[in-house]
């Protein structure tokens, strides 16, 4: 199975690669196919890539049907927009 998540950008490495947490994990992202990602920013992440720019609405909707289903903390919710 494939799974995409959204995930929140803690920290910009380079041009191209950023760290990025969900649920208390950070793992490095590659930025190559989304332009100007900021820190704070929610991507959707597959495979290590940042595939896509997400909202915190539509992060805090999925995030919560993550938690719900089990696979995070009900406590991770997106932090609001800077």
């Amino acid at each position: 199975m494939c799974l995409a998540v959204p995930a929140r950008i803690v920290e910009r490495l380079s041009e191209s690669i950023a760290r990025a947490e969900v649920g208390g994990i950070v793992k490095e992202v590659n930025l190559c196919l989304i332009d100007d990602v900021a820190v704070g920013d929610y991507v959707i992440v597959h495979v290590g890539f940042a595939l896509s720019r997400l909202d915190t609405e539509e992060a805090a909707a999925t995030l919560a049907l993550f938690a719900e289903a089990g696979m995070l903390a009900p406590d991770d919710e997106p932090e609001p927009p800077a």
